[in-house]
């Protein structure tokens, strides 16, 4: 066998020798001589076709023995080989640099649900990954994984869920992956209980650190990511969000002080223990009610929300003060989302319901079943079957038909096409409910079998214009603190998730209905058409009602 010392082998490689490092993989990554490729030794045997037979072979490890190994077998195979004596070591002590392969970033996929303002992330190493917060509908996430080609070993809840139904359990039973849930939370299910401190391992390169963050609820944890040794990011669920924090009032009033407190506390750790070049993942504050306030950003850091956060430079009282001052009302359906998590809800079944014709419809409508209308309100108001309501799938479709329907109601879905339908199922099971119980795709001359039923659109121009001529009834379905920002004068204010129960309230007359944007005022008006009355909707934003020439003002206390 021949046998070279380190600086032979240097020459050898730089004159365009092959040189193999037959050390493990990780050893390799650690540091190896530069120029070298790795080919460990148990897979040398199998994959000699793939070297140069032209070219001689150098064979180094860590000392010389293994390569000693190797370099025997290829020369047996005809490989003009040679072993590195004393192999890494060697080179090392001789003051020659190692070097260590550029390590790949980690990858970040953030899963959006706009329509409930949420996020859900998936973070890998290129080999194995981990999900923060998962999303019931499950599939974008194993679309991902399939995609990325990595596998999923754990899935972490920041906290019990208030917004939406988890996809935490299902995911974890469908992957095998270890689902970490906070040891203190009452669920009814086997998880992989975590505490503040605990410290999981991720792969090679990850490592994911539990810290109690109470606030927006008493059992929150954030969950802070490194690379190595270097500190790279923060999941922070409902604790410090982009230029807010997660509301503390979803447990009840008698909690809210303490965890209004418990969250200005809980963000100040957090900027105390990570480096200001952390990235921040927050699950919440893209237009979820579970964020306290609303912002634009779509990206922060531990450093920017320092110096801009209002939990990060107010004081604790004055924090306390102006947040709780802010709240206003959150979604009806928040109700149900914390038993169903604490349950361990199973993967949703997203495959097609039954189809019901115009007389089926019809006897749903008569029988107090809501038929839920997916076209956008300008279709809608022009043509739509008597009886049914419009949410429309291109606006805040779950959120706000969670918040109206009472809870149980059968429901029914009418769509453009079946791809409408499909994606108002996906929305509805992110909230818990399951399945409609019946479809109907087309047009409203195919799901009536009756007259078409139809109301008005209008401006905020069209509004000032008509109350010059005749007296209307202006409904503000905004909510109570929208209302009190300003309103218009005259305009009685019944928040839309209130609007189903208080409809006798609404004074006899034409019923001009406006909200901020439309959306909301097509909901009430289909409401109030149903109900027999005259609506006319304002499909109109409400920014453009002063310029319009009507009086806006904050209303009387």
């Amino acid at each position: 066998m021949r046998e070279v010392d380190i600086h032979e082998a240097g020459r050898a490689e730089e004159a365009g020798a092959t040189l193999i490092d037959v050390r493990e993989t990780s050893e390799y990554a650690a540091g190896h001589v530069p120029g070298a490729v790795n080919i460990p030794m148990g897979q040398l045997p199998g994959r000699l076709a793939e070297l140069d037979r032209s070219r001689p072979v150098y064979l180094v490890c860590a000392s010389g023995n293994r390569s000693g190994v190797m370099t025997e077998l290829l020369s047996t195979a005809g490989f003009t080989a040679s072993n590195v004596v004393g192999g890494t070591n060697a080179w090392a002590t001789a003051g020659l640099p190692l070097a260590t392969p550029q390590r790949p970033a980690l990858v970040v996929h953030a899963i959006d649900t706009p329509t409930l303002g949420d996020r859900s992330y998936l973070v890998h190493d290129g080999e194995v990954a981990f999900v923060v917060d998962p999303q019931r509908d499950i599939d974008r996430v194993l679309d991902l994984l399939e995609a990325d080609g990595v596998r999923l070993t754990h899935v972490f809840e920041t906290h019990i869920h208030n917004d939406y139904v988890t996809g935490g359990f299902a995911l974890a039973e469908a992957t095998g992956a270890d689902y970490l849930v906070n040891a203190d939370d009452p669920v009814t299910f086997v998880r992989t209980p975590i505490r503040d401190g605990d410290v999981v391992a991720v792969g090679r390169r990850m490592r994911v650190r539990a810290i109690a963050t109470p606030g927006h609820t008493f059992t929150h944890l954030a969950y802070a990511l490194t690379d190595g040794d270097e500190p790279w990011a923060v999941f922070s669920g409902g604790s410090l969000l982009y230029g807010a924090t997660g509301r503390p009032d979803l447990l009840g009033p008698e909690h809210t002080d303490a965890l209004v407190r418990h969250q200005h506390s809980s963000a100040h750790r957090l900027a105390d223990e990570l480096p200001d070049d952390a990235a921040v993942y927050p699950t919440h504050g893209f237009g979820s009610f579970c964020s306290a306030t609303q912002s634009e950003a779509t990206a922060s850091t531990i450093g920017t929300e320092r110096r801009t956060n209002p939990v990060l430079v107010q004081d604790e009282e004055t924090y306390v003060r102006e947040l709780l001052a802010g709240l206003g009302e959150w979604p009806a359906y928040y109700a149900h989302m914390a038993p169903a998590n604490s349950a361990g809800p199973a993967a949703p079944d997203l495959s097609p319901v039954a189809r019901a014709d115009a007389q089926e419809l019809r006897r749903r409508i008569e029988a107090g079943e809501w038929v839920v209308d997916l076209r956008n309100r300008t279709t809608f108001a022009a043509g739509h079957a008597p009886g049914t309501f419009n949410f429309g799938i291109d606006g805040s479709f779950a959120t706000y038909l969670g918040w109206l329907i009472e809870w149980g109601t059968p429901l029914t879905l009418l769509g453009e096409n079946p791809e409408q339908v499909a994606e108002a199922q996906r929305e509805l099971v992110r909230i818990g409910i399951e399945r409609p119980a019946a479809q109907a795709t087309g047009g409203p001359e195919q799901w009536s079998d009756r007259p078409l039923a139809s109301f008005a659109t209008a401006t905020f121009a069209d509004l000032a214009h008509v109350r010059h001529h005749r007296p209307v009834v202006v409904l503000d379905v905004r909510r109570r603190d929208e209302h009190a920002a300003g309103a218009l004068e005259g305009a009685l204010n019944i928040p839309l998730h209130e609007l189903p129960r208080r409809l006798a309230e609404v004074p006899d007359g034409e019923v001009w209905v406006h909200c901020a944007g439309g959306y909301r005022a097509s909901v009430a008006a289909s409401f109030i058409d149903a109900a027999g009355r005259r609506p006319v909707a304002v499909d109109d934003d409400f920014t453009n009602a002063a310029a319009a020439g009507l009086t806006v003002a904050a209303p009387p206390a």
